[in-house]
Parts: C-alpha cells; structure tokens; sequence
C-alpha cells in the first residue's frame, strides 16, 4: 500500500513540493491538495499534464476547510504543510488537527527540494510578505545591468489560472501580461521588473522554468513569495526584514528560516521606523545569525501628482494588507508624507471587496488592490468609482488605470530602494561578482 499523502498549500511551494518530493515517489500518493489564503484557487485538478504517470488522473484541489473531512475519507497517513507566511501558533494548530486525527505532520527542509543551477543564483527572500523583496530585487538587477551583466528574475509561483498552460512563463513585455491572463496580483509582481528592463519568469514547474532561465541570463535572481524558502540553492541568499514589523522576524514560518539562512539581512523601510523598532529587529537578526551581514536600506516614497489638501481614495497592495498583516503601505506613507486626506472607503465596498473588509476588520481608510479573478476586478473598480474623492491614490506596484476603468483623477505612488550606509547592498553584489571571475 503507498502511503497517502495531504499537500496543503495555496497555489505555489505545494506545487514544487510534489514536483521536486514526491511526484517519482511510487511508496507515496498524494490524494489531494489543499488550497488557502489566495481567494478562488481551489476546486480546480493539478493537471495529469503536470502530474506525471503516477497519476494518470491529475489531483484534486479543495479549499483548506475540508482538510479534515479529507484526513478520514481517503485515511491519510501524512500531511504536508507546504505554504508560507503563517504565525507559528497558527501553524501548530494545524499540526494538532492532523495529530488528533492519526496523520503525519511534515515540514519539508527547503534543502531537499532545492534546485541546482549552471548559473550564479541570488536569492532575495523575506520574513514577511511586504517587506520590500521585490524592490530589492530591481535594485540588484539594475546593479547588474550597469556592470553589463543580463540578469533573469525566477518569481516564486502565482499560478491562479489555467495550471498546464502556466508550466513556464517567460515575461519580457507589458503584452505578455494579457498573453498568460494575468490577476493584478501577478502584474504587481511582474510588471515592476518588465520595467526595469529584467526579463521574468514564473510558472508551475521551476526545473524546466530554471533551463529556460538559464539560456538567457548570466545571473540568475531569485525573488521569493510571501516569506517562502529559495526553490533553487542560492550562492548569495539575501532575506529582507521589515522594522515596521519589529519581532515578525522571528514568529512567522518560514520567514525564520530564511533569516537563519541568510549571509545578508536588509533592515529595509529603515527611514520609516523609529530607533527602537529598528534595534529590535537588529537584536533579532543577530540571534538568529550572528554571521549575517546586516546592511539598512530605504524605501523612498514619491508621487507623480501633487496631492496636498487633497481627499484622496489610498489604494494599496492587496497581499500586503491581508496575509502580510499590515495596516497600511506606501500609499498611506504618501499621503502623510505629503498631507493628503485619506477617504474611507469601507462604507462604499461592494461584493468580494466588502467581504475583505469584514474578513481584515483592522483595515481603515484604504482599498486593498484584490483582483483575483475579472468579477473581483469589477466589483474593485466599483468600488473605486462610488467611493467619493478628489484623487485616486494607486500605490500598487502597477498602474491599474491600465486594467481599471477609473472615472476620478488618479496619482501614482513610487517606491524604490536607496543605500541608507556604505559599504550597503552594492558593495556586496559588487564583491559577489568579482568573485565569479
């Protein structure tokens, strides 16, 4: 009897876990995936495409909640705990329900589904979504580029659509966008790097993604998800920290880990945080990795419009506000920054936007930027329409002008990585490639 096997995940680590771990593994099957925190991803089949001969049928996806139902109906022997960004107590809730109903609670070492590259590979990673990863990750590419060095960015997996055409996903031009059907939640990843000049690619398979890669970049750069572990072995693993989040760096798995990992620990939003925030993640870093080089960055917030004494609807990254546990992001920084009046537009939320608000009750006078799927971007845009301001504040990573039909003004919010010290992240990277040659 093969032994059966619960992947718990939510659209990403999951999917390379069961590539990478247990897709050849004829002692096991894996009988389901569970899928959370990323809305409408389950009841959907890992696709025999994908699956491999072992599993002729594909696999079936369910929302988390049947996990279970699940656990007695196919009598599940392990479960696999394969996502990230979740509180430890939360985690050990799960752990408690599998071992309450007989079934193995397994954490799988990143070591063993790592994969190994021909290419120099720098790893940014984090201890909680938001804190700026992929805004470090621009920043070593645009390094790069300036040493002329063609650096490809591997994204860690967001597939919400059609999983057999998003094995591998190459994206180079704002139109490849439209071509892979991407949610705004993809674009606020990808588009940023498209325009930077840096090739990205994304997908579900990451060995055929990592060759593909491999043709074209001499460096390869690795931006994680949420505080999720590297997928291929870094030679430079980078973890960013978030000093408005003091203490995160040590209670969200597997966000420690990385920290534990890593030979440099970015304190980024360093001109944001007060003195004390900043020594308690610097106290934090130094326990969980006294080698760790420690290197402060900023995170320097602009607008393209003049925004003073104006009301203004602050859209923000979704992610962020919502599994990342934030209150607020760049946006609410701008407005303060530049003295504008944040609308409250809770009273206004319609459909899946309200039910985001009920579901994130600390959320104030801001628009989480949900868009994972064309209803949830209508009832986004009428939410946007009917709530009343004088500026639409976007401080996504992307203009959703381009994907919104926006009856009201809109301002554009920037934020980008500057040294806060020297020698900082250019230093390093500079004496990582030296050292190649």
């Amino acid at each position: 009897m093969r032994k059966r096997v619960i992947i718990m995940g939510a659209a990403g680590r999951d999917f390379h876990n069961f590539n990478t771990l247990y897709k050849h593994d004829a002692s096991r099957e894996v009988v389901a995936f569970t899928a959370a925190q990323i809305p409408f991803i389950e009841k959907r089949t890992y696709p025999p495409a994908l699956s491999g001969p072992l599993y002729t049928e594909g696999i079936p996806i369910y929302p988390e909640e049947e996990l279970e139902r699940l656990i007695k109906e196919y009598v599940v022997e392990e479960v696999v705990f394969s996502y990230s960004d979740i509180s430890y107590e939360c985690v050990m809730h799960k752990a408690a329900l599998c071992a309450t109903l007989g079934a193995d609670f397994i954490l799988p070492s990143a070591e063993n589904s790592m994969l190994e590259s021909a290419r120099p590979i720098i790893s940014v990673c984090a201890v909680r979504t938001g804190c700026g990863k992929s805004g470090i990750s621009r920043y070593i590419g645009k390094l790069l580029l300036g040493m002329g060095i063609k650096p490809v960015v591997i994204r860690h997996p967001m597939p919400y659509g059609d999983l057999a055409s998003q094995k591998v996903q190459r994206f180079a031009t704002l139109d490849d966008l439209a071509k892979h059907h991407c949610t705004i939640e993809e674009m606020e990843e990808y588009e940023p790097h498209i325009a930077a000049g840096l090739v990205v690619y994304a997908g579900v398979d990451y060995e055929a993604i990592l060759k593909e890669a491999e043709k074209e970049g001499g460096i390869i750069i690795w931006d994680g998800g949420n505080n999720d572990l590297p997928f291929i072995r870094p030679d430079l693993e980078i973890v960013v920290t978030d000093p408005l989040r003091p203490g995160h760096e040590l209670l969200y798995y597997p966000g420690e880990a990385n920290l534990r990992r890593s030979d440099v620990a970015v304190i980024n939003k360093a001109n944001n945080a007060d003195d004390a925030s900043i020594r308690i993640v610097m106290d934090n870093i130094r326990k969980a990795n006294a080698d760790a080089i420690i290197v402060k960055t900023a995170s320097v917030v602009r607008t393209d419009k003049d925004i003073k004494g104006k009301r203004v609807l602050v859209i923000e990254d979704g992610p962020t506000l919502t599994h990342g546990g934030m209150s607020f992001g760049a946006g609410i920084v701008a407005a303060k920054t530049f003295k504008a009046v944040p609308v409250d537009p809770r009273p206004y939320a319609v459909g899946t936007i309200k039910e985001v608000f009920d579901k994130y009750s600390r959320l104030g006078a801001l628009l989480p930027a949900m868009g994972y799927s064309d209803a949830q971007k209508k009832e986004l845009e009428e939410t946007i329409n009917k709530t009343p301001s004088d500026i639409v504040l976007i401080a996504t990573p992307i203009d959703l002008t381009r994907v919104l039909k926006i009856d009201k003004p809109c301002a554009r919010v920037s934020y980008e990585i500057e040294e806060m010290e020297s020698p900082g992240l250019k230093s390093i990277v500079d004496g990582f490639v030296k050292g190649l040659k």
